[in-house]
């Protein structure tokens, strides 16, 4: 069971060169109220967690940084700023993980060792940024349920990936864009419980991925809570998506 949370906060619309108040307080939601709601929730039922960062959200809320390693979290990359990868230009893509991993290293006292591209995208150089790195695992290709080992050019290149679905995915059920339609909250936890009975049944990873200014909403938490706490129910190793891509590395 690996529970990820992708700390955004306003990076989206700084990224968009938006600034009206209005866009930005609502990425300012997921420090103010819903982090702190997480944390609890996490120590609560003693379960370790990855959070996803993009460097700029770090320093804009380096406290939150402080909470995520003192609840013995893992601070992962998740970009410089959210940045599109996939339309920069030659060279930046690289740029931009190396500082970011330097700015989570000097936050956290801890180099990262796993990624999760923003929004979920992979440039013709990603792949090389990531080896160069040195990173042991990325989260943020699709190809199957369970962890899997990436090939490259037909060759296995030794990183992890735990792969993510947008079904397990709070934001597209919880859309910031007000024309589109939300999901209710308790028919997102049917979806997810049922996620989690298949993988389950398995023996197979349950992993799931939400933002702190989407879950961390009331009504949307009381689905996040009544999950976790039917997940506790089971007999299920709560790891983070570090130890979940060391022990594939072991076996």
């Amino acid at each position: 069971m690996a529970l990820s949370f992708d700390a955004d906060h306003e990076t989206i619309p700084l990224r968009d060169g938006e600034f009206s108040p209005c866009q930005l307080s609502q990425g300012e939601y997921g420090s103010r109220v819903g982090v702190p709601r997480i944390l609890k929730l996490l120590a609560a039922h003693d379960i370790p967690a990855t959070f996803f960062v993009p460097a700029v959200s770090a320093l804009l809320h380096p406290a939150d940084i402080e909470a995520y390693v003192r609840g013995g979290h893992e601070v992962a990359l998740h970009g410089w700023i959210h940045e599109r990868n996939t339309a920069l230009p030659d060279g930046v893509e690289r740029d931009l993980a190396f500082r970011a991993a330097d700015t989570l290293e000097r936050l956290t006292g801890a180099r990262p060792v796993g990624l999760r591209t923003p929004s979920w995208d992979f440039s013709a150089d990603t792949l090389a940024v990531i080896r160069e790195l040195g990173l042991r695992y990325d989260s943020s290709l699709m190809a199957d349920d369970d962890p899997y080992e990436v090939v490259a050019d037909g060759e296995p290149t030794g990183l992890v990936e735990i792969p993510v679905e947008w079904i397990r995915d709070d934001a597209p059920f919880f859309p910031r864009d007000p024309t589109r339609p939300s999901v209710p909250p308790r028919q997102v936890l049917t979806t997810w419980r049922d996620e989690f009975d298949a993988a389950y049944a398995d023996g197979g990873l349950f992993q799931l991925t939400m933002h702190p200014h989407v879950i961390g909403h009331r009504s949307r938490f009381v689905a996040l809570r009544q999950l976790v706490e039917y997940i506790a129910g089971h007999d299920v190793w709560f790891a983070s998506h570090a130890d979940v891509a060391d022990w594939c590395l072991r076996e």
